[in-house]
């Protein structure tokens, strides 16, 4: 979800490894409400954003409609387990969403559908200027650019200090060895044997929760999940080896809980509250949740700690998996609205927009935790990404691998979350969950590539 470049310190570095890493207006219709009587074109922002961030948002538009008085902005919200089928339902009703927020793993399915308009050339231009190569690579499909960058993201290990001190443990672990050593020590249990605090937590009921983790532990055992010919990687060594771990963690260990781990549709519930309370001593996530963990634990927020993804067995070194977000147009949307969306987003993700050199959007990122990435916003917000919690993601991009974006992604992902629950919650073996995973992944791949 958020969703996955600050750079802290090392600022000039990590705006080269951001480098390093990863026209028209469409189609129009005329019985579209997209202005009122006095010429003033009305559009709307479709949002995951939280209340908080939301509130900022309304008061940059402000700002903007003030110079702006012929363009009138509403914000909508919905949960990020709604967005997607909002966009797709919503894109061609009469009050749909004129600017929208999409995860890139949509882009080749929302593109290919109409649903996106590409950015006009003033606006693609502003794009490849002020962005790093990578990053705006992820909003292409083709050679169209279809939106401004808003937020990277990338996977770490959470852990809880002051459950570390108490457990005799000294630093966080490095290999999984360590990591099933730590959890053990992590772990308690009531006279009935059931865990009340568990050494290593997962996310259960949310796709990319699930399988993004699982994915950086596959990375760094040396495994991937898809090859150069879009085919699926899930039987390999390292995919059923990660896959087994789970299982042992769960039954052979007994330091999981998955039924602590559920996620609700706003991508947060009892996985983000158990590790909060401390219930949990360890979990891998990503570091947009630093905004909901301060705002749950207060003063003890100050007992998180992050550190690389532990290295498997047959891993050359920690390795951890980024996505990114992208703020989009409707294609279907008039093209008075069309223009001014654009334009408004050109302004709102400009300097002109923000404080200290920073653009609202980057100011608004930064309050909720989540690295921006334009390369001024980059800079704007430096002394925030020096500070320990976002460092330790900003470190971690140097050998981060971008999520695959591939058609039917979303589907793909919820494909491999399904077997890996099946692992957790002891339906499946690690090998028959694997084994099925892979076909039913080859299948749906298959529609959109050919085999060769």
């Amino acid at each position: 979800m958020k969703a996955f470049a600050k750079c802290g310190a090392m600022i000039a570095g990590a705006s080269v490894l951001l480098a390093g890493l990863v026209t028209g207006c469409g189609n129009s219709d005329s019985s579209k409400n997209s202005g009122d009587s006095n010429g003033k074109v009305k559009i709307s922002f479709l949002t995951l954003w939280p209340a908080p961030q939301v509130a900022m948002f309304k008061k940059d538009i402000n700002t903007y409609e003030k110079s702006h008085p012929n363009v009138s902005i509403e914000v909508r919200t919905v949960p990020f387990g709604n967005l997607l089928s909002t966009i797709t339902t919503d894109s061609l009703s009469s009050d749909g969403p004129t600017i929208f927020d999409i995860y890139d793993l949509w882009i080749p399915q929302l593109a290919k559908d109409g649903i996106l308009a590409p950015a006009p050339r003033e606006y693609s231009s502003d794009i490849e200027s002020n962005y790093a190569s990578n990053i705006v690579a992820s909003t292409k499909y083709g050679s169209a650019i279809y939106g401004y960058p808003n937020e990277v993201d990338d996977y770490a290990l959470n852990y809880n200090k002051a459950l570390f001190k108490a457990a005799g443990i000294q630093t966080p672990p490095k290999t999984w060895s360590e990591l099933i050593a730590d959890a053990k020590k992590l772990t308690k249990t009531n006279s009935s044997g059931q865990i009340i605090q568990q050494g290593f937590g997962t996310i259960t009921s949310w796709n990319s929760g699930v399988v993004h983790p699982w994915l950086a532990m596959v990375l760094s055992d040396g495994g991937r999940l898809v090859n150069s010919r879009h085919q699926p990687q899930l039987t390999s060594k390292a995919a059923e080896a990660v896959t087994q771990l789970y299982q042992d963690m769960v039954k052979k260990y007994k330091v999981t809980n998955p039924s602590m781990s559920t996620a609700n549709a706003s991508t947060t519930g009892p996985y983000l509250d158990n590790f909060a309370n401390g219930k949990t001593g360890m979990i891998i996530m990503a570091n947009w949740w630093e905004s909901a963990l301060k705002s749950s634990m207060g003063a003890n927020f100050k007992n998180v700690g992050v550190a690389p993804i532990p290295v498997g067995p047959d891993g050359d070194g920690s390795h951890t998996v980024y996505y990114s977000w992208l703020t989009a147009v409707n294609n279907h949307a008039t093209p008075a609205q069309q223009q001014a969306a654009w334009a408004f987003l050109k302004w709102v993700n400009s300097p002109e927009s923000g404080k200290n050199g920073s653009s609202a959007i980057g100011d608004i990122l930064s309050s909720e935790g989540i690295m921006p990435s334009r390369t001024s916003d980059i800079a704007a917000h430096k002394s925030q990404l020096d500070e320990p919690f976002m460092k330790a993601y900003v470190d971690a991009l140097k050998t981060a691998e971008p999520f695959p974006v591939v058609f039917a992604g979303d589907e793909l992902t919820t494909i491999i979350q399904k077997s890996i629950e099946s692992v957790e919650f002891g339906s499946l073996s690690p090998s028959t969950a694997m084994s099925q995973a892979q076909s039913n992944a080859t299948q749906l791949l298959s529609q959109y590539y050919k085999a060769n």
